[in-house]
């Protein structure tokens, strides 16, 4: 079972569906429509406790369906009372522990087999938003396993669900990467910068491509086609045309990269324009005494030649400076 969505007279209307094999291919079927607010099947008896109307689970048995707690559970989260949810969400977590997800070769086979291009393309940029798909091939087919034993009715909706998670500036490049427009470009632009390629010729491969998916029918297999454009493609037509390409990411990677890349940088120090002899004179000690000097006894005569020539005490401005500089010169032989 799984929660499905269609506007209805401008208005969102959920219903109960289930997928469910004819013999041939996976077909989808209404088994309770939840109108337009699904929350009025709830009831809460006090406290943070809740149970779903007796009405829903006797039309689904009238099916031959016995629902599970967590089934129903997982369908009606969403329009839970919100304060509820968020008491209960630490212990429906707990109960949903990770498992590590193991798939058999059988399964394998039809995740390589069974598994629509389109649908991994949109699995890939969802999981990893990379506009360069060329890799898809070598991903793991365990990506792929939330398709399995999945109608198409079931697999769009679950699409229509991750997308909610997408900025309105990325729509129109998740357009331009699941239907694989890049293939048609050989600039290398075409796998970083979609928005520096002649857009015209973008847009009429898009309508191509579009209408060749409309007509696949092993995309569509357990969905009647009618000839006109499907409804489950028609939100893709709007997110290309509605909506601008957005930042450029590849230059905001660059950036990013450079401005890290000299996160610690350090302005090389400056050099002196005093040499050895200049730092002497200054100090006004003969050379060998300056030798001999340590660097504590060279700190030493610093500081009280500092005293008689810094500004606060009524000294010179410029010999100060250069007074400093000369002890950093004389400092070097010292390390």
């Amino acid at each position: 079972m799984y929660l499905a969505r269609k506007k209805i007279k401008g208005k969102i209307h959920y219903f109960i569906r289930e997928s469910y094999s004819d013999g041939q291919c996976l077909r989808s079927r209404d088994l309770f429509d939840l109108g337009a607010n699904p929350a009025c099947y709830i009831v809460y008896p006090g406290g943070n406790a809740y149970y779903i109307d007796e009405v829903v689970e006797d039309r689904l048995r009238s099916f031959g369906m016995e629902p599970a707690h967590d089934e129903l559970d997982d369908i009606f989260w969403r329009f839970l009372d919100p304060e509820i949810r968020l008491a209960l969400e630490p212990f429906r977590r707990r109960g949903k522990a990770w498992q590590r997800v193991v798939i058999s070769q059988e399964e394998e086979e039809k995740l390589r087999t069974q598994v629509h291009p389109f649908d991994k393309r949109r699995i890939h940029y969802l999981k990893f938003g990379h506009v360069d798909q060329g890799r898809i091939e070598y991903m793991p087919p365990k990506l792929f396993r939330v398709l399995l034993e999945k109608s198409r009715d079931e697999i769009e909706q679950y699409f229509m669900e991750m997308e909610i998670s997408l900025d309105s500036s990325d729509l129109k490049t998740y357009v331009y990467v699941i239907f694989d427009l890049q293939r048609f470009f050989t600039q290398i632009t075409s796998k970083i910068m979609p928005h520096g390629l002649d857009q015209d010729k973008v847009d009429e491969h898009f309508l191509n491509e579009i209408c060749r998916l409309n007509s696949d029918r092993f995309f569509w297999a357990g969905i009647n086609l009618e000839g006109k454009l499907h409804e489950y493609l028609i939100r893709y037509v709007i997110m290309y045309f509605d909506n601008p390409y957005g930042a450029d990411s590849f230059l905001d990677d660059y950036i990013r990269n450079f401005v890290n890349s000299r996160r610690f940088y350090r302005a090389p120090a400056k050099k002196s324009t005093i040499n050895r002899n200049e730092a002497n004179t200054i100090f006004g000690v003969k050379k060998d005494a300056i030798n001999k000097m340590t660097r504590r006894g060279l700190t030493r005569l610093y500081r009280r030649m500092a005293q008689k020539l810094h500004p606060d005490k009524g000294g010179n401005h410029e010999k100060f400076i250069k007074l400093t500089e000369a002890y950093q010169e004389l400092l070097k032989s010292r390390k």
